[in-house]
């Protein structure tokens, strides 16, 4: 489970959308950068194989979706 999930959005046009977030998985501290068509770039730490990949991109994108686009 993330823990201490941050959002700080940086762009909003029209043309660009993004956000930066940081968050804890494992005690370990994440940070990326998720765009509007649903990629990430991390920052800060690089998950550590495949499978955690794949779950922290479904997380994060799941939160995103609840965040972003559900608020509104």
């Amino acid at each position: 489970m993330l823990e201490h999930f941050q959002l700080k959005e940086l762009k909003n046009n029209l043309v660009n959308q993004e956000w930066e977030f940081t968050f804890y998985y494992k005690k370990r501290r994440f940070r990326g950068r998720y765009y509007k068509n649903g990629e990430i770039r991390w920052l800060y730490r690089e998950p550590a194989d495949n499978e955690e990949a794949e779950f922290l991109h479904s997380a994060v994108h799941d939160l995103m979706l609840y965040h972003v686009y559900e608020e509104r």
